[in-house]
């Protein structure tokens, strides 16, 4: 609720303070003293575009209760602040704060209907609508509409993974494909570590075989003089057994060369040179049979995850299926809930706009793909023909009779602000008017600019403004002061008697 607006230098406003009363707020008062100007202010205040702003303005409210804000620290009475110099500053507490800023702040607790905006028949705005009417009073709506929204947004996140699983499908395919080469390339050579060091050792041992051999044949002479050699040992006295392991140690090693020579003879050269190829392509590729073999393992637990990946597809595949069958059904019941309530809605509806002297206002349904609300596209038809066609005037007029309709006590925390709302009217339509105003404003703080008198005869508050030669001025007006200015929007600035018991009738 608005309680205090207080202003400086506004068009013809020198200064204006008031405080304001809950329910119904009207302002009345010739043409052109400046009541539109003084609307404007409180809008801007809270984000909406005017055409002009006071040099100084603050508004103080009483915080919503849902109000939160992690940039602002907000006390229950709130003052929002703008300064004008060379362009329009705003502050909340006593920050700085952007226009968009306080418009998605505000936007849900201050609404505005003006004559030149055409909005709140969007489909979405009439879904909400239905759905907290439905809310109200429907229990199992409540829990049907709850589950079919936690589950709608599991299914967006798996639909939304499958989309990117599909969208990386060529890429991974590829990816897939060049893992299993890797993998296979490797196992192909199958290295074992340390192999290198003893193929490279082969090699050279094969390319000395011949002279191996040779010297090999020549060295044999060494144990024909064996035992000659040991004879003198024993002629001499002397021990010879460090001598004859020498030999036996020469011999063992003469053997071991002959069967050595002899394998290497059995071996295919070409087929160890290719091997020690491949081992050599792998190490330059690599680094080292060691980095080849931990490759290897990282490719496979890669082409592993990749297979993962492609069950996970499956498996989302599956369960999308299965979940849009199960949320199709969730989103009929909601429909049909819905449709039922569109029904009695348009009976209560219909009071309201014949009094208006509009015709019949009726919902159409039709059907879409799954969204957060369901699958219906919500539509309104006045006798047969779209909002379209109404003016400005009607338009806002029916919109106000769709408020009074679906009124709930959970918006009792909000402010409307009417623009020309009884403008141009007959006595008829002023009258349902005012009666839905009244209604609305059990629930709102309702801010009009009255051109009826039935209007401000229903006010909780009404204020006067005036305007000289120069400036404007604000009144408070007491009951008496009511009733005269009730008389004067019946008759004109000289009040006949008859306009005046008629004043006094009304506010009776």
């Amino acid at each position: 609720m608005i309680q205090r607006l207080f202003l400086r230098e506004l068009v013809t406003f020198k200064e204006v303070e008031l405080g304001f009363s809950p329910g119904l707020v009207v302002f009345s008062g010739p043409s052109g003293a400046g009541k539109s100007v003084l609307m404007s202010a409180i809008l801007s205040s809270f984000g909406y575009s005017t055409q002009g702003a006071a040099k100084l303005c603050e508004v103080t409210l009483k915080k919503p209760l849902a109000l939160e804000s992690e940039a602002y620290d907000l006390e229950d009475e709130l003052t929002i602040k703008t300064v004008k110099k060379e362009k329009l500053r705003y502050f909340l507490e006593g920050q700085n704060i952007s226009k968009k800023g306080l418009g998605e702040l505000f936007t849900p607790y201050v609404q505005y209907l003006s004559v030149r905006d055409k909005s709140g028949f969007e489909s979405a705005k009439l879904i909400a609508m239905l759905d907290a009417s439905l809310l109200s009073h429907n229990k199992s709506f409540k829990k049907l509409l709850k589950e079919y929204t936690k589950r709608y947004a599991n299914y967006r996140q798996k639909s939304e993974a499958l989309a990117k699983i599909r969208e990386d499908e060529s890429v991974l395919s590829e990816r897939m494909e060049f893992a299993q080469f890797e993998i296979d390339k490797i196992e192909k050579i199958n290295p074992e570590l340390g192999e290198d060091e003893a193929l490279l050792q082969v090699k050279k041992q094969l390319s000395r075989i011949d002279k191996i051999k040779a010297s090999l044949g020549r060295a044999m002479d060494i144990f024909a003089a064996e035992s000659a050699v040991e004879e003198v040992y024993t002629l001499l006295d002397k021990d010879a057994s460090v001598f004859m392991d020498a030999m036996n140690q020469v011999r063992a090693d003469f053997e071991e060369t002959e069967h050595l020579a002899s394998e290497l003879e059995e071996m295919d050269v070409e087929e160890i040179l290719d091997r020690l190829s491949d081992i050599t392509a792998l190490q330059q590729r690599y680094g080292s049979i060691e980095e080849a073999l931990v490759y290897k393992e990282a490719k496979k637990k890669e082409l592993s995850g990749y297979k993962n990946i492609a069950q996970d597809k499956s498996m989302l595949e599956s369960f999308l299926s299965m979940e849009y069958m199960e949320l199709s059904t969730l989103a009929r019941q909601i429909s049909t809930a819905r449709k039922k309530e569109a029904l009695l809605l348009e009976e209560v509806l219909e009071g309201y706009l014949k009094t208006l002297k509009l015709p019949k206002l009726s919902f159409s349904f039709t059907t879409q793909s799954l969204t957060p609300h369901g699958t219906d596209v919500l539509d309104v038809l006045l006798g047969g023909s779209t909002t379209n066609t109404l003016s400005g005037g009607e338009f806002n007029r029916v919109r106000l009779a769709l408020m009074a309709s679906t009124i709930a006590e959970s918006e009792a925390e909000g402010v409307l602000i009417l623009d020309e709302i009884d403008a141009n009217v007959s006595g008829d339509e002023s009258i349902a008017i005012a009666e839905m105003i009244k209604k609305l404003s059990k629930v709102y703080q309702i801010f009009a600019i009255s051109h009826q008198p039935h209007l401000s005869a229903q006010a909780n508050q009404h204020i006067v403004v005036t305007k000289d030669q120069q400036h404007s001025q604000v009144i408070e007006l007491s009951d008496e002061g009511r009733v005269h200015e009730i008389a004067r929007i019946i008759a004109g600035e000289n009040p006949t008697k008859e306009a005046m018991e008629f004043a006094k009738k009304l506010r009776s």
